[in-house]
């Protein structure tokens, strides 16, 4: 019995060494072992083992406080119940050394467990905080394209204006230019008309002188 608790106690402490201290690739696989351990039945058995221990340091303490009592009452002990005694406190202190470990192990595997999903979880964050940097530079460079479309639309829009204004101003000028065309016609569409009327008068006169030059010479 004492052998084997020896050897839980020392595969414990080799354990935990390892689960404190990071030497090559035995960190990872004694977390693989402990996640084995840790799932389907393992925890059941795990528990039952430390219960039975747990007995078994009980019966040892109530042995030792057994052979106290008795050394008490015959006021001394004999070479048996040292040895007895002595054998259940050194298999009392690997029981007890061996539950502090186990405990101190399980904390391990779960701290340790906790900062690599933190870590995992970290770096997830950091892959997607550079792939919105990325994504924020290929919007900004979006940005400025359209920036820049939008100058030269503005520019276009400029330059549209302008000559839309200068098309205005000519149209007017040559409105103004074909009123005063057409008042032009009319003015001389007026003359012609007072040509024609002072035309015909002056036929009449001519008329009636030639009429009055026949009358003479008859």
């Amino acid at each position: 019995m004492i052998q084997l608790l020896f050897l839980v106690l020392f595969v414990e402490g080799a354990v935990a060494l390892l689960m404190m201290v990071k030497i090559g690739p035995l960190r990872e696989l004694a977390m693989k072992g402990l996640d084995q351990l840790k799932a389907g039945k393992g925890p059941a058995t795990v528990k039952t083992l430390a219960c039975t221990m747990s007995v078994i340091l009980l019966s040892s303490i109530a042995n030792i406080l057994k052979i106290q009592n008795r050394g008490a009452k015959l006021g001394t002990v004999t070479p048996m119940d040292q040895v007895l005694w002595r054998t259940h406190l050194l298999e009392a202190s690997l029981i007890g050394y061996s539950l502090f470990l186990a405990l101190v192990i399980d904390r391990l595997h779960y701290y340790l467990r906790k900062l690599i999903n933190l870590k995992t979880k970290v770096s997830t964050s950091n892959e997607e905080l550079e792939k919105l940097k990325k994504e924020h530079l290929n919007w900004k460079e979006k940005e400025d394209k359209v920036s820049e479309e939008m100058k030269k639309l503005q520019k276009e829009i400029a330059t549209l204006t302008e000559n839309l204004q200068k098309v205005k101003s000519e149209s007017e000028e040559q409105e103004k230019r074909a009123m005063s065309a057409e008042s032009h016609v009319i003015a001389l569409q007026k003359q012609s008309e007072e040509l024609l009327l002072e035309y015909d008068r002056l036929l009449e006169d001519n008329q009636v002188l030639q009429s009055q030059a026949l009358s003479y010479r008859g």
